[in-house]
């Protein structure tokens, strides 16, 4: 079954939507992030997807109390990222109380420190790509590289990563639909790594699309602006994700 992750970026303490990783096209749609993490609860959500903006931004954590008390409150699975470029930044998120940490730039630019934590975390590490028309993005989604996606996705099978985040930055907060064919190239390249999708549902038909690549190793999905705006409810998409119509 594909696990439903609910997304919450924290940007000054708000919960936010961007729109293409643009820092300054932000959405606030919660001012209580706590609060927005508790109503995902109730309604069925048992995983969190949290993205410390200002993190990724300054390149260390910068919402760890916030993070924290999600953790402490949320009764599911939450992954944290943003910023997590050092050993300290790592040891700062494991310490706030979530179940796996999100490595996205230091994963590309500091191979020791990937080594690093791949032996640490093990299973409770994820590698995020960021890719804008196949080339991978990092620090913040505000540099582009000419590393290929899918290459570097083959690469991380010698890391022993065992799981990996797709984000289309192109379709993130645009609501234009997953990008299906770059999901399945990577599924392909790199079939031992469980694959979360992000970036473009905007709606149940996009879940069903998702769905019916029949992966298997898509392992989740990550869901933003399309449940803040009530395109579809969290309990929608769990029926549809578990097989249903």
């Amino acid at each position: 079954m594909i696990t439903l992750f609910p997304a919450i970026d924290l940007q000054d303490g708000r919960a936010v939507r961007l729109v293409q990783g643009d820092f300054e096209a932000s959405t606030v749609f919660n001012e209580d992030p706590v609060g927005q993490a508790m109503l995902f609860a109730e309604q069925g959500a048992r995983a969190l997807h949290v993205v410390d903006l200002d993190g990724a931004r300054t390149g260390r954590p910068a919402q760890a109390p916030l993070v924290a008390e999600i953790a402490a409150h949320f009764p599911g699975e939450v992954h944290l990222g943003g910023g997590l470029r050092s050993r300290a930044a790592i040891e700062t998120a494991l310490a706030t109380g979530v179940h796996r940490v999100v490595l996205g730039t230091a994963a590309l630019d500091d191979q020791e420190l990937l080594r690093w934590a791949v032996d640490r975390l093990a299973d409770r590490l994820v590698v995020a790509l960021d890719a804008r028309a196949g080339e991978v993005a990092t620090h913040g989604w505000t540099q582009i590289t000419d590393q290929d996606a899918v290459t570097v996705a083959s690469g991380l099978l010698r890391t022993g990563a065992r799981h990996l985040l797709y984000t289309d930055i192109a379709r993130d907060g645009t609501l234009g639909g997953p990008n299906l064919n770059a999901l399945r190239r990577l599924a392909e390249a790199a079939p031992p790594l469980h694959l979360i999708a992000s970036g473009g549902v905007s709606s149940l038909d996009d879940l069903v699309a998702l769905r019916n690549l029949r992966l298997s190793n898509l392992s989740g999905v990550i869901v933003g602006r399309a449940l803040y705006e009530g395109r579809f409810t969290v309990a929608e998409a769990l029926r549809v994700l578990a097989g249903g119509t």
